[in-house]
C-alpha cells in the first residue's frame, strides 16, 4: 500500500469515526430534548433510520436533517411501541423479583413459562424498531411481524441480540466509549443484521 492509499484509508476511517460520533451525540441530544420519557424511543428509531440509509449506500446524507426528519415522522409510533415494551419489561422484571423470592415454592413450569415470555419479549424488542424504520405499517402490525420474523429467522435474532449485548458490555467496561459510539455502533450492526432479512422479504 503506497502513501496515497494510506492517506485515503485514514481519511475514510476518520470520516466514519466522525459520522458515528455525531450520530451518537444526536441520540443523546434528542433523547434529552424529549426529556427521555418522550425522546429516547424516537431517537433510537432515528438512529436506526440513519444507519439504514448508510447501509443502502447514502454515505453523504446530512445526518442532522435526516435524523430530525425521522425523529419527528416516527415520534408517535416509536413512543407507542417503546412504552408498550417498557411497560411489559417492567412487568417481567417485577415477576422476576417475585420468582427469585419464591422459587423454592413454585412448580417448575412457572419459571419455565416466565423465561419463555422473556424470550418472546426480547424477540419483539430486537425486531420492532427496525421494522418501524424499514416498512410502512401500523405499529400493531410491526409488533406482530416482529414475532413472526424473529421466530422464523431465529439465527438473525440471536446474532442481532448478541451483537448489541457485546457493544453494551464493552461500553460498560470502557465508559468513555458511551458518549460517542455505543448507540451508533449498536444501531449500525443491529440494522445491518435485520436488513439481511428485510432485503430477502422485499425479494
Amino acid at each position: 500500500m503506497d502513501g496515497k492509499q494510506i492517506v485515503t484509508t485514514l481519511d475514510l476511517v476518520l470520516q466514519w469515526i466522525t459520522r458515528l460520533a455525531w450520530l451518537n451525540i444526536l441520540w443523546f441530544m434528542f433523547s434529552i430534548f424529549g426529556l427521555f420519557v418522550a425522546g429516547v424511543f424516537p431517537a433510537t428509531v432515528a438512529t436506526l433510520g440513519v444507519a439504514r440509509k448508510w447501509l443502502k449506500g447514502d454515505h453523504e446524507l446530512k445526518v442532522w436533517k435526516t435524523f430530525n426528519q425521522i425523529y419527528r415522522q416516527e415520534l408517535v409510533s416509536a413512543n407507542i411501541i417503546g412504552w408498550i415494551l417498557a411497560f411489559f419489561g417492567g412487568l417481567l422484571y417485577f415477576n422476576y423479583r417475585v420468582i427469585l423470592q419464591t422459587q423454592d415454592k413454585l412448580p417448575f413450569y412457572i419459571p419455565f413459562a416466565f423465561y419463555l415470555l422473556v424470550f418472546f419479549y426480547l424477540i419483539v424488542v430486537i425486531w420492532a424498531f427496525p421494522l418501524l424504520v424499514h416498512f410502512q405499517a401500523k405499529w400493531s402490525q410491526h409488533m406482530k411481524n416482529a414475532i413472526i420474523i424473529g421466530l422464523t429467522k431465529i439465527q438473525y435474532t440471536f446474532f442481532a441480540g448478541i451483537y448489541v449485548f457485546a457493544v453494551f458490555y464493552f461500553s460498560l467496561e470502557y465508559p468513555g466509549f458511551i458518549p460517542f459510539f455505543t448507540i451508533s455502533l449498536s444501531a449500525l450492526g443491529w440494522m445491518w443484521v435485520t436488513m439481511r432479512v428485510f432485503l430477502k422479504i422485499n425479494g
